[in-house]
């Protein structure tokens, strides 16, 4: 896994590496169920890789960052702020689905509406009316349009699957308006040379990077929390607001 960071985020890195003074005490007070958790934050057989993105320039920047670590492989972006429930099968498991059927990039998309457009990148696509769970050439892609010039409702959201052959057009995209490279213009870009499949996936999707969102999830996910979901979920229930 690969983490395009700043220097302000030094927790990630500390969340994701071993901590023997931790262990070491977990492991003296018999709390092995604990230690198990600590443990396996980190999947077996999985490193983590750090990048600094030394300029916030925006998130087509923060890829190709990365180039040089994906190197020439097909990779997945996930932006942490969306964060996506989907069951049995996860948003990016379904993406892979259809990446091994297309051998292309693919882009996770949901319809919005339409006075949101200008918070989103914008897909066009061939199909008008994607039905969860299937795919379209995606035929251009706007970055944040005013909803008169939205060539569809369907958002990209942060999830992509992209071939390496992005890095080029990155590297070739100029800075826009607010002085950041795109990852949406990059995209446009690859279109002409590539194909790229919008894919409406099955599950729900929390903003976090807004107040509402990050609330939304907390509560949803507190309510399904084995250890104390139904406590809380009873507490929600007997809250008594003025």
């Amino acid at each position: 896994m690969i983490f395009v960071t700043s220097s302000s985020k030094h927790a990630i890195e500390n969340h994701f590496d071993s901590n023997f003074e931790l262990e070491s005490k977990l492991a003296e007070s018999g709390k092995n169920e604990w230690l198990e958790i600590v443990r396996n934050i980190l999947p077996h057989g999985v490193s983590c890789v750090y990048v600094r993105q030394a300029n916030p320039l925006g998130l087509g920047h923060a890829v190709l960052c990365a180039k040089d670590i994906v190197g020439n492989e097909p990779f997945a972006v996930l932006l942490a702020d969306d964060l996506i429930t989907s069951g049995s099968k996860n948003c990016l498991r379904q993406m892979v689905d259809v990446y091994s059927k297309v051998q292309s990039s693919v882009l996770a998309v949901q319809p919005v509406d339409l006075s949101e457009t200008e918070k989103y990148g914008i897909v066009g696509i061939d199909n008008t009316d994607i039905e969860l769970g299937n795919y379209a050439k995606t035929t251009t892609i706007v970055e944040k349009p005013k909803p008169k010039d939205a060539p569809s409702q369907f958002a990209s959201i942060g999830r992509y699957i992209l071939t390496p052959r992005i890095f080029h057009f990155l590297e070739n995209t100029s800075k826009g308006a607010v002085g950041e490279i795109q990852l949406t213009d990059g995209i446009d870009k690859l279109l002409l040379e590539q194909d790229v499949f919008s894919y409406r996936f099955y599950g729900k999707r929390y903003d976090c990077g807004s107040k509402l969102g990050y609330l939304t999830a907390t509560i949803e996910y507190g309510m399904q929390h084995p250890e104390v979901g139904k406590r809380f979920t009873k507490y929600l229930q007997d809250l008594k607001i003025d």
